[in-house]
């Protein structure tokens, strides 16, 4: 397995947080989440197909020590839990920086990039980062 595909698999991972972040209402009354708001079945399984490959194609690498937090980002996302998936999937971009830092691992430019898009796009799908807040609590 290669840097590139692991980035497939966080590019692949993020499309369906920002997918599903986008179906959720503005604001999530607290008596609909013990229900929750979950993902589509569909959506889940393409996650879970995404997460098994990955497992799969790991198996012998350096890149099997993010298994753990694939699978955690997958039982997030099953149960709705949005802020724990993305969490979990900055988590693995984090250490996927620190594989790098300690030569573990070899990113080129361009993986490098795309896991700085990877890490603002999961970052805008948190809860207050919307840009028309930017300006508030600063006070008079």
């Amino acid at each position: 397995m290669l840097t590139a595909e692991v980035l497939d698999v966080i590019g692949g991972l993020t499309a369906h947080v920002k997918t599903y972040a986008a179906t959720l209402p503005a604001i999530v009354h607290l008596k609909a989440v013990p229900s929750g708001v979950k993902p589509a079945a569909e959506a889940i399984d393409s996650y879970e197909v995404i997460v098994s490959r990955a497992q799969r194609q790991s198996a012998g690498t350096p890149y099997k020590v993010l298994n753990d937090s694939l699978i955690s980002s997958l039982e997030a996302f099953e149960q709705g839990n949005l802020i724990g998936t993305v969490q979990t999937l900055l988590t693995v971009i984090d250490h996927l920086d620190r594989m790098q830092r300690d030569q573990e691992i070899e990113v080129k430019r361009s993986d490098e990039k795309r896991l700085t898009e990877y890490r603002v796009a999961l970052r805008k799908v948190l809860p207050g980062n919307q840009p028309e807040l930017a300006e508030t609590g600063r006070g008079l």
